[in-house]
């Protein structure tokens, strides 16, 4: 026992050393993350109950999902290549700003026309912002602190998502009681997302105070990120199959998580928000102690040992016939699948040239959103004729390959040529960072 408490006191001042590190520009951003990440939380809760309640069904929320994901995928790419030209801070703002707007549309003029074009630009808002966050968070932290930057970005994003979970499960009840209707009307839930939007504009605040970063004429130019993929497209391609295999599988069922708890489990709102909650929370738990498991362990090999021992609970979680196991497999897969992303998007972004980071991360972006786009479509089809079964099926399947893709390409000892490290950095510490 006293060796476990050293040890774990070992482990905290690296912690906090690490976090002294980070840069000023790096914390403004988390702070920003808190506060969007919330109000987030609470529109991820209740927008599919709030069309649900519109007398819409589960095949329109397929399409609106595909919809956001396909906005998203088509415009990364000249969005990752805009902001390689033109810089964070107004990306940051933009996507975020354009988040907002897309909510109190979907609010205050609820129909499908609304909605289509809403989701449609949602998606372009998020794919500004995502493209934007990897290159983002490379260039304001070194080697010595980066893993642990990325993890935090995405702990932190997931334990304020643990905020507006809880909240979000009760904000229907609350604003519901206030206006004399019913918690699960559609006017409850146009009320409760009306409400985050103001929370999220705070959210824009500490992104004014960025100390934008000037990339030298080099980097800047035009053809910089075009030449770089040219050069490296095999690698590119073994860097990005992955997350592109977890995205086709991911689009089948996540999205209808609260409608599968409510309609095979037959939870009410408050429970399933709560249950998010919780789960959000020990994602975030999972997210904070992934630095030190890769310091130890490797950014690669840690990928592939938590998302494979995931894969078990995915099974359960979907098949379990009583609600108290299908929630605890919930928690266990949750944690332990999403634990190492931000770990391998730092390998990626470490490998990629200043000039050119913003474009692979648009790509990344891309491969992630592919699935997304199409597999809900899918999924509603899916679940309106069979159930949810078929769509773990086929989630089961595409998150056993893509922890394969893991393994071969980064892992596997392969004789004769040269492997891509699993845990070297290839850029040093910015020097704007030195200062």
């Amino acid at each position: 026992m006293p060796a476990f408490f050293s040890r774990f006191s070992t482990v905290l001042r690296l912690y906090a050393d690490r976090l002294k590190a980070f840069s000023l520009n790096a914390r403004l951003y988390l702070l920003s993350v808190v506060i969007s990440g919330a109000a987030m939380g609470v529109f991820r809760l209740l927008f599919n109950f709030y069309v649900l309640a519109l007398g819409y069904d589960e095949a329109l929320l397929g399409t609106l999902i595909a919809l956001s994901s396909l906005s998203a995928l088509l415009s990364a790419l000249p969005m990752g290549y805009l902001v390689d030209r033109l810089g964070h801070k107004p990306a940051l703002l933009l996507g975020s700003g354009l988040s907002g707007l897309a909510v109190v549309a979907m609010v205050l003029f609820p129909s499908v026309g609304v909605f289509v074009s809403m989701n449609l630009l949602l998606g372009l808002a998020q794919s500004l912002s995502g493209v934007t966050m990897g290159p983002f968070l490379m260039e304001n932290s070194g080697e010595k602190e980066r893993t642990y930057l990325f993890s935090f970005t995405s702990g932190l994003q997931t334990v304020s998502g643990f905020i507006g979970n809880w909240v979000g499960g009760y904000l229907p009840t609350w604003l519901g009681a206030w206006r004399g209707v019913a918690p699960t009307s559609a006017t409850a839930y146009a009320l409760a997302l009306g409400a985050i939007v103001a929370a999220a504009a705070l959210g824009l605040l500490p992104l004014l105070f960025l100390r934008p970063l000037h990339l030298s004429r080099a980097e800047r130019s035009l053809f910089a990120p075009l030449t770089y993929l040219g050069r490296q497209f095999n690698t590119i391609g073994k860097l990005i199959l992955p997350t592109f295999l977890t995205s086709i599988g991911a689009g089948l069922i996540m999205p209808f998580m609260n409608v599968f708890y409510r309609q095979v489990h037959h939870q009410p709102d408050p429970v399933i928000g709560t249950l998010f909650a919780w789960g959000s929370l020990a994602m975030g738990v999972g997210l904070l102690i992934a630095p030190p498991l890769a310091d130890r362990w490797g950014k690669v090999p840690l990928v592939v040992v938590t998302q494979l021992l995931s894969i078990p609970f995915l099974a359960l979680m979907g098949f379990a016939p009583w609600f108290p196991l299908s929630a605890a497999a919930y928690y266990i897969r949750l944690t332990l699948m999403n634990m190492g992303l931000p770990v391998y998007q730092a390998f990626v972004m470490e490998r990629v040239e200043p000039g050119a980071r913003g474009t692979v991360a648009s790509l990344v972006s891309m491969a992630n959103n592919f699935g997304w786009a199409f597999s809900p479509t899918v999924s509603g089809w899916l679940q309106v004729r069979y159930g949810f079964g078929p769509a773990f099926l086929g989630t089961l399947v595409l998150y056993s390959l893509a922890v394969f893709c893991y393994w071969y390409y980064f892992w596997r000892p392969q004789p004769g040529s040269a492997a891509l490290p699993a845990t070297s950095a290839t850029f040093q510490r910015p020097a704007h960072l030195n200062k």
